[in-house]
């Protein structure tokens, strides 16, 4: 394992500093909601800095930094969103790892990209699930919460 220096130090600050960042620049779109760069910049941070320190920037801004885009702290892990947030670490991990064992060219980078989108994605409904269902008890199903996904948020990330 790597030595943590003072520079790889500072380069993880950042990311979680431009993580936190981008949960206010929102850009709205016409008839949907907002989005916002914060997976742009998990995904910088996992694809920059690999594996290990991408997930350690991303795991600083979720459970370190309780200032999210729609509000903070610590009631906000009960909210269907949360998921998403988990899913930033692995996002970064996963992003990183890819990165870190294929050549540096644009197949690597869409590998990355996709599989730090499928994570998101992958965690974030499946806490959405869970909260709706278990938690608030809205029952949905999970082909309804996954159709509800693809109008609307999916393409904005992509």
């Amino acid at each position: 394992m790597k030595q943590m220096t003072a520079v790889r130090m500072a380069l993880c600050s950042l990311f979680t500093a431009l993580i936190a960042i981008g949960a206010f620049l929102q850009i709205p779109l016409p008839n949907f909601d907002y989005f916002t760069l914060q997976f742009f910049f998990v995904l910088m941070a996992g694809m920059l800095l690999g594996a290990r320190l991408g997930a350690l920037s991303a795991a600083l801004y979720v459970l370190g930094i309780p200032v999210f885009a729609a509000g903070g702290g610590i009631s906000y892990v009960l909210r269907p969103s949360f998921g998403f947030l988990l899913g930033f670490i692995v996002t970064a991990f996963c992003s990183g790892w890819i990165m870190q064992h294929g050549q540096r060219k644009w197949k690597t980078c869409f590998l990355a990209v996709l599989a730090g989108l499928l994570a998101t994605y992958g965690i974030g409904l499946a806490y959405k699930y869970v909260i709706l269902n278990y938690y608030t008890g809205t029952e949905i199903s999970f082909s309804l919460l996954l159709l509800s996904c693809f109008p609307l948020d999916l393409p904005k990330d992509i």
